[in-house]
């Protein structure tokens, strides 16, 4: 990956720590209806005839975290990379901030910083050289109080004068999110950026992720760790064999998709659930030493007074219950297979 994939970002480094649940919940008031990013139609056909993107229709608000899950192959990347200007389209348009990424590509790739999934890095310069070199493929003005910052929010003030091919794997990665802040772009693509890294990167990315939010910086994320999109996004994107699922605000998804489970504990196990009881959906799990009870969230009776009346008529007690909803990444993999299953 070349540095021309990366561009302008405003970084704010100020920050309080804060709990845990008020830092993964969305900012108010930092979104703005306004498309940053716009694509319309977009396609990818390879030489091979494989279609990567089937007629990708896509907008992604200014100041919004946005989230775009897929299995391996699903064509994230492809799109990440046409929207940076390393691949190109077989049809389709994509504006950057107002700025047409073919037309208008340089004002466009001004506007983006991107960190790729692969540890692509100059291997022979010092971590100090490579980060003022990608601020200067810009024309970015010298400010090295601004980079300084970038390294020592991401642990690298001490490696700045180090060559990157003696960093680890974890430090490499550092390197590629410092290359991609120093232009201070205002949209920041994130591919796969906690593959494969430790659990401190992990934490001090999105601490960074957030403070960038907070100051306007509109984030795309690509991520295998599903749990991370469900604490950070505002929206969800789902992409499946090139074409886009879906995209829906996140608490919009889970309250439409998601389902909720009522589990019973028994007092004594059952062999099978009375023929009189098959019009709830009831399941026996655990040798018949527990009964679930699925039901929709949003319906405005639930059911689960009248099915524990109905359970006491019939001699079924229980002796302990929980329940439980369904979380970001049952919701992925149902979309998936029914994608799947709607194209067989």
């Amino acid at each position: 990956m070349t540095d021309v994939a990366h561009a302008p970002l405003r970084y704010d480094a100020a920050g309080s720590t804060q709990e845990r649940e008020h830092r993964m919940a969305p900012t108010a008031g930092t979104q703005s209806q306004d498309p940053v990013i716009d694509v319309r139609g977009l396609t990818k056909t390879y030489a091979t005839g494989f279609q990567a993107l089937k007629g990708i229709d896509l907008s992604i608000r200014r100041g919004e975290i946005f989230a775009l899950l897929g299995p391996n192959g699903a064509g994230k990347t492809t799109l990440i990379s046409i929207i940076c200007g390393i691949v190109n389209a077989s049809s389709g348009s994509v504006t950057a901030d107002g700025h047409d990424i073919v037309h208008d590509y340089r004002a466009a790739r001004a506007k983006i910083g991107l960190v790729p999934q692969e540890l692509s890095t100059d291997a022979f310069e010092s971590v100090w050289a490579t980060v003022k070199f990608s601020r200067g493929l810009f024309g970015k003005p010298r400010d090295d109080a601004y980079l300084e910052k970038v390294l020592r929010d991401l642990s690298l003030w001490d490696k700045k004068d180090s060559k990157i091919m003696a960093l680890s794997g974890g430090m490499k990665r550092r390197v590629l999110i410092a290359k991609a802040l120093s232009h201070e772009p205002t949209i920041l693509f994130l591919d796969e950026p906690t593959a494969g890294v430790d659990v401190e990167l992990r934490h001090d990315m999105w601490e960074m992720v957030r403070r960038l939010r907070e100051n306007g910086t509109t984030i795309i994320l690509t991520t295998h760790y599903i749990e991370e999109a469900e604490d950070m996004a505002d929206r969800i994107g789902v992409i499946n064999k090139g074409e886009l699922v879906l995209v829906e605000d996140k608490a919009t998804l889970m309250r439409k998709l998601g389902k909720k489970q009522l589990t019973l504990t028994l007092q004594a196990p059952l062999e099978r659930i009375p023929d009189d009881l098959a019009e709830y959906p009831l399941e026996l799990t655990e040798d018949g030493h527990s009964l679930v009870y699925t039901f929709d969230v949003q319906a405005q009776e639930t059911g689960i007074t009248a099915l524990l009346r109905r359970l006491t008529q019939h001699g079924i007690d229980f002796k302990d219950l929980h329940s439980s909803e369904s979380s970001l990444e049952d919701i992925f993999v149902s979309l998936v297979r029914q994608n799947r299953e709607a194209r067989a």
